[in-house]
């Protein structure tokens, strides 16, 4: 069986070079990302460019994802190597100074003694070093570090998100925004998204015309608002730092299993980030915790799983990768694809509000996925446009592969992010039986089906001022 859960892979100093992402696509990447927080405009187009052509010369899709940096509070740079802040020790937060030291911390966040009173509790990075603010003093906090651990380069600092006087996305977003649109870039992330009104004010085009826009569920009020944000953005990010750090850590698995069973029976996306393999930034091999971590995640449905300074920082990222690949591999074989499906089912059934189109589509793809498994289909084939009837046959977790066929670039590369999914480009849209049967016979070239096997064919061919997947056809391979 082939793997499902895809893998994103965050690229940065360690593994930009081409022979290194070579190695890591090959070893199992279906989505290159590229943080914005970090480094230069510059030096982040470089790296979409060396994406593209690393794809490109290989054959191969591989989406492309900026995350934009949000307003997200960072300490000032501590250097390139990794400093140590001691439990118990004092330190002044000083906002304003661009450079850290383990006694005095640079803060990029001007308002930072006004939104911060004595008693907070503020997670630095990830949330492994944790600093409790004692006193506010003229220019400077000072605050007893609470939990201590190693940090480097600009970790940020959490600092609750209904104190912060930001708005998401900031204009430094939408300076990066406009030059990665104008690039082409295929996924945008957005972070410290709250409401539905966020993702709206990026102004981009629907995706695929624009970039598919993945909303980073990091703050209490996203959570309040998790039905509109998952009904206006293309995917979602449980980013588990920030979130974990903002409602506590002993509400982060649950939530993570509401956010990720929300999203997939709404047809979307959804990301499982931060923490994944963090020890293989300098360890050869994860942890056996990190290892279940995954696991567990994938058994709760997640579309893909996420590296970050496993990959743009760590020792070995194409170890990384290799690693993360063999764990979803195996995850994905012990996935309870009936189990998934019925409870899906039942789920959308109790949906209400939705439209006319939305309606066809869940009963089209639950009959698909009756009638695949029932039957015993090699694959289901999905043709879309938009990769609309991809993500929502998607949500069945079939157990059989999803070949996706689409005549748009950019939805090919959109779909490298979605559960099962083999993205294809065909060179016409197909709207008939004759190219139906055309495009079956090239699953058959790529060696995803063979003759003589029975598969899926699903498809939206009918009235196209209505949203919807409409045709399904059960044909045997040539």
């Amino acid at each position: 069986m082939t793997r499902r859960t895809k893998i994103v892979a965050t690229i940065g100093p360690a593994s930009d070079s081409p022979e290194i992402l070579e190695a890591m696509v090959l070893g199992g990447v279906d989505v290159a990302r590229i943080g914005l927080a970090h480094g230069t405009l510059d030096e982040a187009l470089a790296r979409y460019r060396t994406v593209r052509a690393v794809s490109e010369r290989l054959r191969r899709p591989v989406g492309t994802m900026v995350d934009l940096p949000g307003p997200k509070v960072r300490l000032a740079s501590f250097g390139s190597t990794q400093v140590l802040l001691s439990a118990d020790s004092l330190i002044e937060l000083v906002p304003g100074l661009d450079s850290s030291s383990p006694e005095v911390v640079g803060v990029d966040y001007p308002d930072l003694l006004n939104d911060v009173h004595p008693g907070d509790l503020l997670a630095v990075g990830d949330g492994s070093v944790s600093l409790q603010v004692e006193s506010i003093d003229g220019n400077r906090a000072l605050a007893r570090v609470a939990h201590g651990g190693l940090t480097q380069g600009r970790p940020g600092l959490h600092i609750p998100s209904d104190r912060l006087g930001i708005t998401s996305p900031t204009e430094e977003d939408l300076r990066y925004l406009d030059a990665f649109v104008d690039a082409g870039v295929d996924i945008v992330a957005v972070s410290f998204v709250r409401s539905a009104h966020d993702i709206r004010r990026l102004g981009t085009e629907p995706h695929p015309r624009g970039p598919l826009v993945v909303a980073k569920i990091e703050t209490r009020a996203a959570v309040e608002n998790l039905t509109g944000i998952i009904a206006e953005a293309g995917a979602i990010m449980i980013a588990r730092g920030d979130l974990g750090a903002e409602l506590g850590i002993e509400e982060l698995p649950h939530l993570q299993k509401r956010i990720t069973r929300d999203c997939i029976s709404g047809g979307k996306p959804v990301i499982t980030a931060t923490q994944m393999f963090e020890s293989m930034i300098t360890a050869p091999a994860p942890t056996r915790a990190e290892v279940s971590d995954v696991a567990n995640a994938i058994s709760d449905g997640t579309s893909a799983v996420m590296l970050s300074a496993e990959t743009a920082v760590g020792h070995d990222p194409v170890g990384a990768v290799s690693a993360m690949a063999r764990v979803a591999a195996r995850a994905d074989q012990e996935f309870d694809f009936d189990a998934w499906a019925r409870r899906i089912r039942l789920l959308r059934q109790s949906a209400v509000g939705e439209s006319v189109g939305a309606r066809i589509t869940d009963a089209m793809t639950a009959a698909a996925w009756r009638a695949a498994t029932e039957m015993d289909v090699a694959a289901i084939i999905c043709i879309s446009d938009t990769g609309f009837t991809v993500r929502s046959m998607a949500r069945f977790r079939p157990s059989m592969p999803i070949v996706a066929f689409s005549p748009e670039e950019r939805t090919v590369a959109q779909l490298t992010l979605s559960w099962g999914a083999v993205p294809l480009r065909t060179d016409h849209r197909v709207d008939t039986s004759d190219r139906m049967d055309e495009l079956i016979t090239a699953a058959r070239a790529q060696g995803l089906v063979q003759s003589g096997q029975l598969v899926a064919v699903l498809a939206g061919a009918g009235d196209r001022s209505i949203r919807a997947t409409d045709v399904l056809r059960l044909s045997r391979v040539p």
